[in-house]
């Protein structure tokens, strides 16, 4: 059965999904650091007082039972945004990152929020992807849309070698490998010539049937940043990955690995193979990560080890746990707020690490279902029982 229809929450919908877009392009658009807080203070105000009088509440539950709408309405959000913007390159840039950092975090959900398997090291498999992309744009003569793929596998790899040692252990010790892990990869970047060593890589761009994604583009004139080439496509795959993530939460697997994370002893005792699906979640999470490292490695062009620091693992995982654990949904708001706004408030750049470890502890102790919580498991997206 599909949810009924509700011409009047629609408007309402449609009409928040203006404001956000409209909001956003002011906050993105504007360069006074005084003006940026209080764009910021002001939309923490209007989301306080939207929740206090159940819009919010409302709007969530109509966009819970229509995913087609809310995916419209992001994806157009984000061309809307991109189109206002069309040659502006530190905007388009920060819009790019947003979505690729979308798609590492997804891996991170399955793993995190699925199957509960702890993973500290997404800087690290992030950056397996980055130097496959490195390394086989220069060397080999793979299609580029292959090689997204093949930095995804290779992450996936080498995460099927790190779940052993995982398996072994629990709770938090299984974290701690994992950090060695992030940590270890950085000192092998540093001290490997072959790889660039301490000054890194240089990547090729992206070439697709021999469109140049790192070219500017010319449109009647109107020359539009090249970062136009990786939104687009960047969203083209987190379509792809959100769609995936989602089925996967909806079957038989996120049953069985929901059971996993809940209570290993009784999932055991009902004949579930514990380390199988652990080693599931850990290579599907692993290979998104991956894709969206080699994504990121031919739009910037240049890799180093500095950018896979843990550090870095930290923002991934402070995002997934800001959004909320096990929700795909919570992810757009958490990267967004974790990406834009250190970039965009110059003020805190150089204590950004700071804030996001002190956001990490704070979400622990006083929120730790994060902004949006998972909801209840549902099969049948817009099903009502009468």
């Amino acid at each position: 059965m599909t949810a009924p229809q509700d011409p009047r929450s629609l408007a309402w919908t449609i009409g928040a999904a203006i404001v956000v877009v409209l909001y956003v392009i002011l906050l993105l658009g504007v360069e006074s650091q005084l003006e940026i807080a209080g764009l910021l203070a002001a939309g923490i105000a209007a989301v306080a007082v939207a929740a206090r009088f159940g819009v919010v509440a409302r709007l969530g539950r109509f966009l819970g039972e229509r995913d087609g709408l809310l995916n419209a309405l992001v994806v157009a959000g984000t061309l809307a945004v991109t189109a206002f913007f069309h040659g502006d390159a530190f905007v388009l840039l920060l819009v790019a990152t947003v979505i690729i950092y979308f798609i590492a975090c997804l891996g991170l959900n399955l793993q995190f929020g699925y199957s509960g398997v702890l993973n500290f090291a997404g800087a690290a498999f992030f950056g397996i992807g980055c130097y496959t992309a490195a390394v086989m744009t220069v060397h080999t003569a793979v299609p580029h849309l292959l090689i997204l793929f093949a930095g995804g596998a290779m992450a996936a790899a080498i995460g099927s070698i790190l779940i052993l040692p995982v398996l072994r252990t629990y709770s938090h010790y299984s974290a701690v490998i994992t950090i060695a892990f992030g940590l270890l990869f950085k000192i092998f970047l540093e001290v490997n010539d072959a790889l660039g060593g301490p000054q890194g890589l240089r990547v090729k761009g992206m070439n697709v049937l021999g469109w140049k994604f790192n070219s500017n583009i010319d449109i009647g004139g109107i020359e539009v940043s090249f970062y136009v080439n990786y939104i687009v496509l960047g969203l083209v795959l987190l379509a792809l990955a959100f769609t995936f993530v989602r089925r996967v939460e909806r079957s038989w697997i996120g049953l069985n690995l929901d059971a996993v994370r809940l209570d290993e002893t009784a999932a055991a005792c009902f004949g579930l193979n514990i380390t199988r699906w652990k080693i599931t979640a850990f290579t599907l999470g692993n290979f998104l990560i991956g894709l969206a490292g080699a994504l990121f490695a031919m739009m910037l062009g240049f890799i180093a080890p500095t950018n896979f620091t843990f550090g870095d693992s930290l923002i991934l995982v402070s995002i997934v746990l800001l959004g909320g654990i096990g929700n795909p949904w919570g992810l757009v708001v958490a990267t967004a707020i974790l990406i834009v706004v250190p970039e965009k408030l110059q003020a805190i750049q150089e204590y950004r690490f700071l804030l996001f470890a002190a956001m990490v502890i704070l979400i622990l102790l006083f929120r730790p279902e994060g902004l949006l919580p998972r909801s209840l498991r549902t099969y049948f997206p817009g099903w009502r029982a009468k």
